[in-house]
């Protein structure tokens, strides 16, 4: 798998935020992605150097849509919360005001 594909989109929550201050930052990332892999899409897509990588599976929501009001699945995720040396930072992360 290309490093490029690994990291889907920042999480950008009020939690996440909060855990900006402790140096670490949450990715949406392919389901299939292990550890070390998103470690290094990481590390070669923000020049950090990464400390730990926690990853969860997010079951897909069910949803009512529809006319007949059906119920579908949407997909299946993955999260990473990522933890950068100390005194570096991920720029998208920064608030803009």
């Amino acid at each position: 798998m290309k490093l490029a594909y690994i990291v889907k989109r920042p999480i950008i929550t009020e939690k996440s935020m909060a855990q900006t201050a402790k140096n670490q930052y949450t990715f949406e990332v392919d389901a299939s992605a292990s550890k070390g892999q998103i470690r290094k899409a990481v590390e070669n897509a923000f020049d950090v150097e990464v400390i730990a990588v926690r990853t969860a599976k997010i079951s897909g929501k069910r949803r009512r849509v529809g006319k007949l009001r059906r119920e579908i699945t949407k997909p299946d995720s993955k999260k990473a919360i990522v933890e950068v040396k100390s005194g570096q930072k991920i720029d998208i992360f920064e608030s803009q005001t």
